[in-house]
């Protein structure tokens, strides 16, 4: 139960930390805009159980797929979408670790 909530944590921690740090005269509106990017987290709800605490996410949610993250990484590059796409990235290296953390 203790990982569940730290990396729930990690997901509102990490995208603020990174506001603050890398956006200091918007922060707010950075993480605004990375919070929105949970919504990646939708593809969940076509999974059965919806939520399992022993499954691994990377690789089995259709929006946390390799295809997917190639897209993220694009959208880091490109001006307009830097922040959704920064927010993407960590979204999905937090889940990474915590598939990590799974196996360990």
């Amino acid at each position: 139960m203790f990982r569940p909530i730290i990396h729930l944590l990690l997901h509102f921690l990490v995208p603020a930390l990174i506001a603050r740090w890398f956006y200091k005269d918007r922060w707010k509106h950075a993480f605004a805009l990375m919070m929105l990017t949970m919504v990646v987290d939708l593809d969940h709800l076509l999974a059965d159980p919806v939520f399992d605490p022993g499954r691994c996410g990377i690789g089995f949610h259709p929006l946390h797929t390799w295809p997917a993250m190639l897209f993220y990484g694009v959208l880091t590059a490109v001006p307009p979408s830097r922040t959704i796409g920064l927010g993407l990235v960590i979204h999905i290296v937090l889940d990474t670790l915590d598939c990590v953390w799974m196996r360990v």
